[in-house]
């Protein structure tokens, strides 16, 4: 997949679902969408006709939820016969379960591959914030409907794996703020509470956040961390009273 005429490279009728304004954006979007999926085994390129089976499917479980989207709502969307969708998925779950747990590891990395942990601990904050808000941006559909999700996976070997990957993200982030608090640059606190509050700020912006608004998914975080920061930062140590004239 790449650049090109949509019409020729996606399956027939798939261009013309996907025009207007944003019609460019959802088009790379599916293309993004096949670099998240934790496939069983490695094969051939996805096809245009199965990456966008993933696409709309995601689209539907975050808007809908899971339990409110039949097999029938996704061949519709797709303008498939449900015997074609059938012909590639057996049931939901098994388009469910490569979106959940690939979207997890990938914010995972992606992040860990922006971390730099010689740099000053609170330029880390703020790239761990500001590359998180970006997969958002990217991914919007594709994390909604996996954090909708995340406790109900009928695999329980795969909701175990999901989890490790949400913990080594989160431990992530414990340790910029432990590294803070170590430096002094941040007050001392309970660091799995911080991360909390942390995380509190940033993980409900896929389900407000717009690309038609004034900020940038980057720009938004880059405020949120303002405003965190202003919370947990350490007071500079207090001047000593001046001596008192004899």
């Amino acid at each position: 997949m790449g650049g090109g005429d949509p019409a020729g490279q996606y399956p027939a009728g798939l261009a013309s679902a996907y025009c207007g304004p944003w019609g460019a954006m959802r088009l790379r979007a599916m293309d993004d969408i096949a670099d998240l999926l934790e496939l069983d085994a490695a094969g051939e390129p996805l096809s245009g006709r199965i990456v966008q089976i993933f696409q709309v499917a995601c689209r539907l479980f975050a808007q809908r939820g899971f339990d409110g989207v039949s097999m029938r709502d996704i061949a519709l969307e797709c303008g498939l016969s449900k015997a074609t969708l059938y012909h590639y998925f057996p049931d939901k779950d098994s388009i469910l379960r490569p979106l959940a747990i690939g979207t997890t590891k990938s914010l995972c990395l992606h992040v860990l591959r922006h971390d730099r942990p010689e740099a000053p601990p609170l330029e880390r904050l703020r790239s761990f914030l500001t590359e998180t808000a970006k997969f958002f941006e990217k991914f919007r559909w594709a994390w909604i409907a996996a954090s909708t999700v995340f406790w109900s996976d009928p695999k329980i070997r795969t909701r175990k794996e999901r989890i490790a990957w949400r913990d080594r993200y989160e431990q992530l982030l414990r340790d910029i703020l432990q590294a803070g608090m170590d430096a002094g640059e941040l007050r001392p606190m309970d660091v799995k509470l911080a991360g909390h509050f942390v995380l509190g700020s940033i993980n409900w912006m896929p389900r407000w956040y717009t690309p038609e608004g004034a900020l940038s998914a980057a720009a938004i975080a880059d405020r949120f961390c303002d405003m965190v920061i202003a919370g947990i930062r350490a007071e500079p140590p207090a001047s000593p009273p001046p001596e008192r004239r004899r």
